[in-house]
């Protein structure tokens, strides 16, 4: 898999809840592009609980949104918002695992709307929320009036293992 390089890092007033490496409230997540699907390995932290030891759902489903734009980024090389979001709630997510992986992929286009299945499996591999997200896409060059030009993916490739070590240098 490969590094999804963010397209919005540079641009003035960028302050993504989801993906800004300087919103100190935020939880400034990577991506990476692992065939047609995107993947985030994510440190867990108190700070983002609900209950004692246990992950907010709102901050889940906000992960599990943030990593579906980035599937039509990834795939669709355009961007958009979240029309219609369904978020299925499996398992308690512990705020104290070692890390989380999520995965997306578009599973269906019908015009300008695109529906993304995506995933969050805590370190065990345990499914423990799933969401499906209906997206509308905005034309290439609305994409681009916005400063959205493309995404690009880093040239090396990077293992499972890195990507994780590496999410636990990234949220502090």
């Amino acid at each position: 898999m490969r590094k999804i390089k963010n397209p919005w890092r540079h641009k003035a007033g960028y302050f993504c809840f989801g993906c800004c490496k300087d919103n100190e409230a935020g939880v400034k997540m990577d991506f990476y592009a692992d065939g047609d699907q995107v993947v985030c390995f994510w440190h867990p932290q108190a700070r983002y609980q609900g209950w004692n030891d246990t992950m907010h759902g709102g901050v889940q489903a906000v992960m599990l949104d943030e990593i579906c734009a980035w599937a039509v980024m990834r795939n669709m090389q355009t961007t958009g918002v979240t029309s219609k979001m369904e978020t299925r709630y499996k398992r308690p997510v512990s705020t104290c695992d070692t890390y989380l992986k999520l995965v997306a992929r578009v599973t269906g286009v019908n015009r300008n709307l695109v529906t993304i299945e995506a995933s969050l499996f805590n370190s065990a591999g345990e499914c423990c929320t799933q969401a499906v997200c209906t997206y509308f896409t905005f034309s290439k060059e609305k994409a681009a009036e916005m400063g959205f030009s493309g995404l690009e993916v880093e040239a090396s490739e990077v293992t499972e293992q890195d990507a994780i070590a590496a999410c636990e240098d990234c949220t502090g």
